[in-house]
């Protein structure tokens, strides 16, 4: 009898789980979209493509449209980026705006985008150039140049690799603060940003802290700091090799970041326009 409950009882809650596995909507996981990029492509056809961008890969909508950390550029980048400076194109200005992000602040906005040069590549650029264009313009992004960004993408993948440091103690950890952009939105040596904790804060603490911070920046956010909550790139950790990453991890930990940094961190003077401005993937300011 006692064998008997036993069995019911594994059936029915069997049925039960069954039950609700099948009753709850099943969500099929979509295989991302393989971006094919031609030099024969039409403007609107590039402009589809870095909307795809834009929305997705560069996670430019995590500053760009929120109001507070990065001007809104959707339906207005186009039709506002020639009189930004004088003498510089649209097409121009934009491309600069995502290669060089500290050239032009706009006023009101702190100098927090990076150089998206690092995370896409020639041609994935001028898809968001000719995207942007297209909010509130004509795209003049032409053949010429995005097949040129094409070749330039194709010598790059076929040039030698750089030799990769293996040891921490050779890592150069300045030079890795300036590759990453830390210093756009954390202040060393009271140079640098202030919409991120400074360097000199985080003396002291925890290296295991501090490592989940840089490899999973929303794994812990500083209340005083939580209006620029998912500023920092998730992927910031992959753009240095291990060695680089321990060699921060020890240079923050220990106080290696409380003595000035000259020459670091410089922003120019904000510009007297806070219109809309170009986009970025990790909460830019243009």
């Amino acid at each position: 009898m006692t064998n008997l409950k036993i069995l019911f009882t594994v059936v029915a809650t069997l049925a039960v789980f069954t039950f609700v596995a099948n009753v709850i909507p099943q969500v099929q996981s979509a295989v991302p979209e393989e971006i094919v990029l031609r030099a024969d492509m039409a403007p609107e056809e590039l402009a589809a493509i870095g909307e795809d961008i834009y929305a997705g890969v560069g996670g430019c909508t995590a500053c760009h449209g929120l109001g507070t950390r990065a001007p809104d550029v959707v339906g207005v980048a186009g039709s506002v980026c020639a009189t930004r400076v004088e003498g510089q194109s649209c097409k121009d200005y934009l491309w600069e705006s995502l290669t060089n992000p500290l050239a032009y602040i706009v006023e009101g906005f702190e100098p927090i985008m990076l150089d998206q040069s690092r995370i896409l590549s020639q041609a994935e650029l001028w898809t968001l150039v000719a995207f942007l264009e297209a909010q509130g313009g004509e795209i003049t992004v032409s053949a010429d140049d995005f097949a040129a960004a094409l070749a330039d993408d194709d010598a790059a993948a076929a040039a030698p690799a750089a030799p990769v440091v293996t040891d921490p103690s050779q890592v150069d950890v300045m030079a890795v603060i300036t590759m990453t952009g830390c210093l756009a939105c954390h202040a060393l040596g009271g140079q640098g940003g202030m919409v991120a904790p400074p360097f000199e804060d985080l003396q002291g603490q925890d290296p295991a802290f501090i490592r989940e911070s840089i490899v999973d920046p929303n794994a812990s956010i500083n209340e005083e700091y939580r209006d620029f909550a998912g500023t920092m790139s998730p992927t910031l950790a992959q753009m240095m090799a291990p060695a680089e990453l321990d060699a921060l991890v020890d240079f923050l930990a220990t106080g290696g970041g409380a003595g000035p940094a000259e020459g670091a961190g410089e922003t120019p003077d904000a510009a007297p326009d806070s219109t809309a401005a170009p986009a970025d993937s990790t909460g830019g300011s243009r």
